[in-house]
């Protein structure tokens, strides 16, 4: 059954590296191993297929920028009939500790607008979501953090963060979202 991977971010290179981008970082490295997908533009996004333990997935990268997400998401898995339990979105969460990860069968959007739009989208927020922690922002505005760059004490943390992150993702689509809760949940998963 054919799955699809999102990763949540903004495009261009005024983004690359941002904390909001984590989304982004780990589809480009689920892209890079294996077979070394190649993305094309379709759907307002950038969109590779992959193989992960012999099993085929969509990796999406949407363009139309973090807030209006969804409807790269909605055109993908219209075109391909993938339902949402096939669907996993991977993005980024100011409120969880930098490079502490969460995977979630469905639930609220936790103020993340690229979630919103997608479940607007959807109709609902029976889908899974895998938060990767980008840090506690402190006094500076949210909007402000999530666009700034990690800084280089915190690139190791995060650098271990996206292996974890896309083992996380394999684990998912190998042996489902309960298996993956279960090994990437808990306290010390970085």
């Amino acid at each position: 059954m054919l799955k699809l991977v999102v990763g949540l971010g903004n495009p261009g290179s005024k983004y690359e590296g941002t904390r909001h981008n984590i989304g982004f970082d780990v589809i480009d490295r689920l892209a890079a191993s294996g077979s070394g997908a190649k993305f094309s533009r379709k759907f307002d996004g950038l969109l590779a297929e992959t193989e992960i333990d012999f099993r085929k997935v969509l990796l999406l990268k949407p363009e139309t920028f973090m807030n209006l997400s969804g409807r790269s998401v909605v055109q993908v898995l219209r075109f391909y009939k993938i339902e949402t339990t096939q669907l996993l979105v991977v993005c980024d969460d100011l409120n969880l500790p930098l490079g502490r990860l969460r995977l979630r069968a469905g639930g609220s959007d936790g103020g993340q607008k690229g979630l919103r739009d997608i479940t607007a989208h959807l109709g609902t927020e029976a889908y899974a979501r895998l938060r990767v922690g980008v840090g506690e922002r402190g006094p500076i505005d949210a909007a402000d953090f999530v666009l700034s760059r990690f800084r280089p004490s915190e690139r190791p943390v995060i650098d271990d963060a996206l292996i974890e992150a896309t083992q996380a993702v394999a684990v998912w689509v190998t042996q489902g979202l309960d298996a993956a809760m279960n090994r990437f949940n808990g306290p010390k998963n970085v």
